[in-house]
């Protein structure tokens, strides 16, 4: 069975949109070249046939993996998102001790992670130290630099 993903609206149109992209542009700009390789005549020597089998390979495993996956996705409504305590869609403000900085992360799925938007996945070390805590915890964390003190200053969504 495969595992639940959890999405934002903007994340589940993101991931349909690239299935209709593979799906619609991309899967037909492969198929005509296979078939201009094909027209070039001995396939058993084609390297530019093989190519194109290759790589319409991968692009069917893409979309397989994209189908699974929105077949398996579930939408959250961030409006409906429990404030009382860190959860998935969750945004948090937190106060680095070390660094004495204040940060704020959107708690999202593997596939919404974006770090320059301020997403982070809550499989990921400090997501998954975040995740069920409350205003006032301090979580450390376990990071390449070293161990990291934070303290949940305020949970929003």
């Amino acid at each position: 069975m495969s595992e639940i993903t959890y999405l934002t609206k903007e994340g589940l149109e993101k991931l349909k949109q690239e299935l209709h992209e593979l799906k619609a542009v991309e899967r037909p700009k492969i198929s005509k070249a296979i078939a201009e390789a094909r027209e070039k005549g001995d396939l058993s020597e084609n390297a530019e046939y093989d190519a194109a089998k290759e790589a319409q390979g991968m692009l069917e495993m893409k979309i397989a993996q994209l189908q699974t996956l929105l077949s398996n996705a579930r939408l959250i409504d961030v409006s409906k998102v429990d404030t009382s305590k860190v959860t998935i869609l969750s945004s948090v403000r937190v106060q680095n001790h070390s660094l004495k900085k204040e940060f704020t992360f959107m708690l999202v799925s593997e596939k919404e992670a974006d770090l320059k938007l301020g997403k982070i996945s809550v499989k990921s070390a400090i997501g998954s130290a975040l995740m069920g805590k409350h205003v006032g915890d301090v979580v450390e964390v376990q990071v390449p630099a070293g161990l990291m003190k934070m303290e949940i200053l305020e949970i929003f969504r």
